[in-house]
């Protein structure tokens, strides 16, 4: 049997877990090598030592590095060794590959060794065949919690929550909870709370660690619990959750159900997962192509992004026929075509900037009816400063360049109009989609867009054609 130290030191140092990034904090091209060369020759050990050794995120990384193929090998090689607990660090798209090729019994084993919510996290984009086989092989009590979480809403707290927690009676004693929690093995791996609830499993209250450990053993639970004054609701959607969590500063959070009965509890680590999704969720949105992942095969990719570029296509035809309008009075001045671009960039740039702007303050709850009034004028303030700014420059190039002081004053007057349409609509637009339940991530970049390109195309050649008479 090999020897780990008899090994290349680039190569010790892979199997001692150390750093496996580059610079860029990218995974290093030789340790890749390394891997797939031990994947090649099916070299259990090494795999066993080298990846075993690494970080769950660390190994996530080195998923989506490898080629499909490898992918499936490694954990295939590496049997229960492999930690199940990397797959909630990768693309949608990469682990249900990987899971969609190993037999429901050896998930079902992996699964009695996560935590609840990440077997909740694998599990829940399974076909509901496979995972009914999957729970059937676990444990009772195991197999209800995951079941019960599975039974939430997407994308909510209690599809989140974690299903192990601390909690005790409020007549117990200090001295009770401690030896409790020094003797039962059920309990999870980290907690910062222990939660106190009554014969039907209500929530009462809660106690700190801290505080527990500077408390007497014979003082009451009760006399030393504070009430859980942010307790969240198993329904509450998981973004709402996390604004919770920001605002109060919380580190973890009971979970309840609809009778204010103790389900679980939320954890800042899953917290912080979902700030980061939604956050990448409203960009995408924002480029109109929906959940798509780097993972994604051409076709799928294609298909997320289609939809939205028909929209478009569409849209642009609109733009197109205000143009066509005016059709004589581009071809008496050629100097129109060469100008009127800028017009509708120009505005189509602003509006994104406050759309984005709208957007956003939409999903952090910072845009509310009671500030709407004042975002909006404080918004015309903006459009209206920017477009004398760009007004006076383009007025005075254009004058200059075409050797026309009209046609510079026509495109000034039409940029102003447009700056101020980019503002009002980046931000009513974005306000209205909300109003009538829309995503407006998903839907305001297009009628933005339109917007902008429509006014400034109507009000530049509109101003000129009745300017120098053309019709």
């Amino acid at each position: 049997m090999e020897n780990p130290q008899d090994r290349p030191p680039e190569e010790q140092a892979h199997a001692t877990g150390a750093d496996i990034y580059d610079e860029d904090g990218v995974v290093r091209s030789s340790f890749l090598a390394h891997i797939g060369a031990a994947i090649a020759d099916r070299d259990t050990l090494t795999l066993k030592e080298d990846v075993g050794a690494l970080h769950q995120s660390e190994v996530g990384d080195l998923l989506e590095a490898l080629m499909p193929e490898q992918r499936r090998a490694l954990v295939e090689l590496m049997g229960a060794d492999f930690d199940f607990t990397a797959l909630t660090e990768v693309d949608d798209a990469i682990r249900l590959d990987i899971v969609d090729n190993m037999p429901n019994e050896q998930i079902a084993q992996a699964m009695q060794e996560l935590d609840s919510d990440d077997a909740v996290y694998i599990l829940e984009d399974l076909d509901q065949e496979d995972q009914d086989e999957i729970l059937a092989q676990l444990p009772f009590t195991e197999r209800i919690r995951l079941r019960r979480a599975l039974d939430y809403p997407e994308e909510t707290a209690g599809r989140r929550m974690q299903t192990e927690f601390v909690a005790v009676p409020p007549f117990w004693t200090v001295g009770q909870t401690i030896d409790y929690m020094r003797e039962d093995k059920n309990l999870p791996e980290s907690f910062s709370q222990i939660f106190v609830i009554d014969p039907t499993f209500r929530l009462l209250g809660a106690v700190d660690l801290d505080r527990i450990l500077r408390t007497q053993r014979v003082v009451k639970i009760e006399d030393v619990m504070h009430e859980t004054r942010h307790a969240i609701p198993a329904t509450m959607d998981q973004e709402e959750a996390a604004q919770v969590f920001e605002q109060y500063d919380l580190l973890s959070a009971a979970v309840v159900d609809e009778n204010e009965r103790l389900v679980g509890v939320l954890t800042i680590d899953d917290v912080v997962d979902v700030i980061q999704e939604e956050a990448e969720e409203d960009l995408m949105r924002l480029g109109g192509v929906g959940d798509e992942e780097l993972s994604d095969r051409v076709l799928a990719a294609s298909r997320s992004r289609v939809p939205w570029l028909l929209v478009n296509l569409v849209m642009a035809f609109l733009a197109a026929s205000i143009i066509g309008l005016f059709e004589a009075t581009i071809q008496q001045i050629v100097a129109l075509a060469i100008l009127m671009p800028i017009v509708a960039g120009m505005g189509g740039n602003a509006g994104s900037q406050t759309m984005t702007v709208t957007v956003r303050a939409l999903a952090t709850k910072d845009l509310d009816i009671y500030n709407a009034g004042r975002i909006i004028r404080r918004e015309i303030g903006v459009g209206l400063l920017n477009g004398v700014i760009f007004a006076t420059l383009i007025g005075i190039v254009a004058g200059f360049w075409f050797s026309d002081p009209d046609l510079g004053g026509i495109i000034a007057i039409a940029m102003v109009v447009n700056m101020l349409t980019a503002a009002l609509a980046g931000i009513l637009i974005p306000l209205l989609l909300d109003r009538f339940g829309a995503d407006p991530a998903v839907a305001s970049a297009v009628f933005v867009t339109t917007t902008t390109d429509v006014v400034g195309f109507f009000a530049f050649l509109g101003l000129a054609t009745w300017w120098f008479g053309l019709l």
